[in-house]
Formats: C-alpha cells, sequence, structure tokens
C-alpha cells in the first residue's frame, strides 16, 4: 500500500504556546469543513516553544492554580489544555510535534490506542537511528531512556477522527532545569533526560528535523511533503500568521529565574 500524502511545516523560531493552540484548533475546524468535500489534507507540525508548562484534562482546576502563579513567576507561561496527560514542560530544545491528521483515511481506521503507540514507535525508532539510544520498555505513555528517565512525552486530543495535539522530546539539555522545577506527568520518582545528556555533548536541534520526520511518516504510513504557506488558502495563512508571532514576541527566559 503507497503511503497517503501529507504535508509537513518546521517552525524555526521558538512559538508561544497559546498562539500555536490557536492555530491548531484553527486547522482542525479547516480540515471538519473540508472533509465535507474530500478535500482536507493531513499536517504536521514541527516547533519549539517558548517556556511554557502545560496542564492536561486529568488535573484538578485547584492544582492548576496552586502551580499557575508559581511557575509563572520563574519566566515561564502557563497553559490549561485539553490534552491528556498532566502537567508538563515545554520550550527551546525541546521538538513538539503536533500531527493534525485524519484517523479514518485507513481502512479499517487508525484507533485511538494504536495511534499512540505509532508515535512512540516513531519516536524510539529516531532515537536509535540518529543517535545509538535505545530506549527501557515501561507500562506508561512515553519513551523512557530507564525506568526514573524520561525523554519524550505523548499526549493526543481526537475529535471527530481528527487528532490534535502530539508529541515532545528533549534533544538538547535547555528543559531540564525547566523540568527540575515540577513533577511532570504525575510521576514523581522520574526525571527529565536528553539527547544531549545521553551524548554528552551539544546536539543540533534543526539537524533532527529530516529523521524525525523519517519515522513518523513510516510509523504513520504517510509521504511527509513540505508545505509551502503561499500555496496553502487559509490552512498556508494561519501558519504564516503563527511565524510572525514568533518573530514579534523577542526574546524568552534562557533558564528559571
Amino acid at each position: 500500500m503507497m503511503a497517503l500524502p501529507a504535508l509537513y511545516h518546521y517552525f524555526r523560531t521558538p512559538l508561544p504556546y497559546a498562539q500555536t493552540l490557536a492555530l491548531q484548533e484553527r486547522i482542525h475546524q479547516l480540515q471538519l469543513l473540508q472533509r465535507r468535500s474530500s478535500s482536507h489534507k493531513d499536517i504536521f507540525l514541527l516547533l519549539q516553544h517558548r517556556p511554557v508548562y502545560t496542564a492536561g484534562r486529568r488535573q484538578t482546576e485547584d492544582s492548576v492554580q496552586d502551580e499557575r502563579s508559581r511557575l509563572t513567576n520563574i519566566g515561564a507561561d502557563f497553559v490549561t489544555t485539553a490534552r491528556g496527560g498532566e502537567l508538563t514542560f515545554h520550550g527551546p530544545g525541546q521538538i513538539v510535534g503536533y500531527p493534525l491528521i485524519d484517523l479514518s483515511r485507513t481502512s479499517p481506521p487508525v484507533s485511538v490506542r494504536d495511534y499512540v503507540c505509532r508515535l512512540q514507535k516513531a519516536l524510539e525508532i529516531h532515537l536509535m537511528e540518529a543517535h545509538g539510544i535505545k530506549h527501557a520498555p515501561t507500562d506508561h505513555t512515553g519513551v523512557f531512556l530507564d525506568a526514573n528517565t524520561k525523554i519524550a512525552s505523548i499526549g493526543v486530543q481526537i475529535r471527530h477522527r481528527l487528532t490534535t495535539h502530539g508529541f515532545a522530546i528533549n534533544i538538547t539539555r535547555e528543559p531540564i532545569p525547566w523540568f527540575d522545577q515540577v513533577v511532570a506527568c504525575g510521576l514523581a520518582d522520574v526525571k527529565a533526560g536528553s539527547v544531549g545528556t545521553v551524548k554528552g555533548q551539544a546536539i543540533d536541534i534543526h539537524g533532527e528535523i529530516p529523521g524525525l520526520l523519517g519515522s513518523l511518516g513510516r510509523m504513520l504510513d504517510r509521504e511527509l511533503l513540505p508545505m509551502n504557506p503561499a500555496e496553502e488558502g487559509e490552512v498556508g495563512e494561519a501558519i504564516a500568521a503563527a511565524e510572525e508571532d514568533a518573530l514579534r514576541a523577542g526574546d524568552w527566559a534562557k533558564a528559571p529565574q
């Protein structure tokens, strides 16, 4: 079976989380509308975020409020989301991937469980192929280096068989001090790891993109083609606007204050 075509866009400047959340929602609504005429396209967004802590739908409002004031005071944004999972961090040095795809394109449709497993496998493959890093088996969602070190997280939302949110994988050491401020993903005995920590050297985050796209394409059965936003109508306009938001946002905190 031939892989289904899909478009990808890589943002080279870290993006504010709230604007990226709005971008995902805009694309989701356009995909839902265009699906009526079977003209919707699967889209993969790859990016880094400005420092931000995000809460998932499993958390209570009281716990969110307690953390919000503390974490914004150290230089990060804080956003409550509808994805699965609990509190986590996103920021420079970490690649975040948002596959915005239609799980019903295949027959039979891809289940939610299978989709999450495919994302996880793609990250495991990338770590091994690009860096020779083996993952440790675990009952938890995400990719672990050992029982107490997590290098990648997954949290998705699926509505009308269309996916939003996705995964995050730590490439450089930059995210680690931010993760040290919280109990990420509700796992008290787990700390964050990164490719840079394992390899003991600086890693070019932009150089990770081709290999990561390759493993995602294989595991999700998609032929990933670079997007030209100027040719993609309202979707392209929304992506171009997000690029402008990233440039206007200026500098960000390089470490917790």
